[in-house]
């Protein structure tokens, strides 16, 4: 479906929306033959993101109570869906912000449940995973609003895949470094939380 706003609603920062702009044109282009089979059968972005969205999912109950290992290619399966949806929406012209925004809160689903899955399993403590969990979810809310104001953020830290990678580390090499990366991700995430409160309550 067309885009119905002439406001591009996002939760990109300027440098990351021309990132993800190039990134997306040259996966279009990389992975044109795949889209086009996705096309044929049918399958939409939305069908994507909501599978994405399954896959994080799924990632939780595997981890807590069955292979750790299983829930990490499951977890990879959701990351690797996230990439396909945004190209398949360019080549289908289905792009609209109606389709970012579903795809934005399925990545920030599934970053809630895999983060709560870490406390539960005490691979995170509650303090760390907790706050990094609040301030990452109030800097997407506060890019989407900036950029429907008009006033996007120059540069943010959206480190989701950062911990994604870091998850494996903590489970089988490196007990409690983990806790160390949510801290300082913590932190610039609280930093920018900052930023965007001042930036949004000057604007309105």
């Amino acid at each position: 479906m067309p885009s119905d706003s002439k406001t591009k609603i996002t939760c990109y920062s300027e440098d990351e929306g021309g990132f993800m702009r190039r990134s997306q044109e040259l996966r279009g282009q990389l992975l044109r033959p795949l889209l086009a089979v996705l096309a044929t059968l049918r399958v939409t972005p939305n069908h994507l993101t909501f599978l994405s969205l399954l896959a994080g999912l799924a990632f939780c109950p595997l981890f807590l109570w069955s292979s750790k290992v299983a829930a990490f290619g499951l977890l990879l399966l959701h990351v690797l869906l996230d990439g396909l949806d945004g190209p398949l929406a360019r080549f289908t012209q289905r792009a609209s912000n109606r389709g970012s925004f579903t795809d934005t809160a399925a990545d920030q689903i599934v970053v809630a449940f895999s983060t709560v899955t870490l406390i539960h399993a005490g691979y995170a403590g509650a303090w760390p995973g907790g706050l990094y969990l609040f301030f990452y979810s109030i800097v997407v809310i506060f890019a989407m609003v900036r950029n429907a104001l008009a006033i996007p953020y120059s540069w943010l830290v959206r480190p989701r895949f950062l911990v994604y990678a870091w998850m494996p580390v903590e489970v089988y090499l490196w007990r409690g470094s983990l806790d160390v990366v949510l801290c300082f991700l913590t932190v610039l995430l609280a930093l920018k939380t900052l930023t965007g409160f001042f930036q949004i309550r000057r604007k309105i």
